[in-house]
């Protein structure tokens, strides 16, 4: 009965409170002085619980065995990616559970483990020294000097086709949820909006869904670009969450110049 009971505390603790850290937006104001600074990497978010690999909503991604074959028995935290720019097709893999031969585990976290950010990413890198395994990667991290150093890192990356980078205080203890203590900071904003409606193409894309509407921080407002074709024929789904960017907002705190990124898996 006491097992049954422990059991139930912890499934509705993780349900009611995710244990991975989510990043806060970079602020000028803060001083991230010896601080890590890694590459964002835009691919599928996973959490290794010890036994198999979920989302960040805890649903299962039914890796294929050889895929998770020698993985510890304690949690991590990383990215499924291939490569910069190839978003879609990281998608496709982890949906469709076929090629993921051709993804990495990119880990930027050990959750939960004992220690500052450097003792606790010491124990994956421990661990792969006797338990090789060439889909787990560890993402390089690098101290940043001053604000000038952080600049230059973040503006060479772009150009190079990243996404953006995460900067983290490394002397701290894991914390949970949402931390100052962990900044991401890209060319440009993005949010997450739930859709509600749909406006009809014209001229070219007559017949098509033009722009879509959604709701976001309790504002209305339409998404036009940023579609390729076939998701014009097949556009988000109403009621589904969708990843758009923006560039600050109105008097009206109506986000600013918005396009579509991807549909939230």
């Amino acid at each position: 009965m006491l097992k049954i009971i422990v059991f139930l505390i912890t499934f509705f603790t993780f349900l009611s409170a995710s244990p991975l850290q989510l990043a806060k937006v970079y602020n000028r104001d803060i001083n991230v002085t010896n601080w890590f600074i890694s590459e964002k990497l835009d691919g599928v978010r996973a959490y290794w619980n010890g036994n198999e690999l979920l989302s960040r909503q805890g649903n299962s991604f039914n890796a294929p065995d050889f895929f998770t074959k020698n993985f510890p028995n304690f949690e991590l935290d990383g990215e499924l990616w291939t490569r910069r720019g190839n978003f879609e097709n990281i998608i496709s893999i982890v949906k469709s559970g076929k090629r993921w031969n051709n993804l990495t585990y990119n880990i930027f976290e050990v959750p939960n483990a004992d220690g500052n950010f450097t003792k606790r990413l010491s124990k994956i890198e421990n661990y792969l020294k006797t338990n090789i395994n060439k889909y787990i990667k560890i993402i390089p991290q690098i101290t940043c000097k001053n604000l000038e150093h952080l600049k230059y890192i973040f503006e060479n990356l772009i150009l190079n086709g990243a996404e953006g980078i995460m900067v983290k205080n490394p002397f701290i203890n894991y914390e949970m949820g949402r931390s100052e203590n962990l900044l991401k900071l890209k060319p440009y904003f993005d949010a997450e909006a739930k859709v509600i409606g749909y406006r009809k193409g014209r001229g070219k894309y007559k017949g098509f869904m033009g722009s879509i509407l959604v709701e976001f921080n309790h504002k209305k407002f339409y998404i036009g670009s940023g579609f390729s074709d076939i998701e014009r024929k097949n556009p988000p789904k109403i009621g589904s969450i969708i990843t758009f960017k923006y560039n600050g907002f109105t008097k009206n705190k109506i986000p600013k110049f918005p396009v579509f990124l991807r549909k939230k898996f």
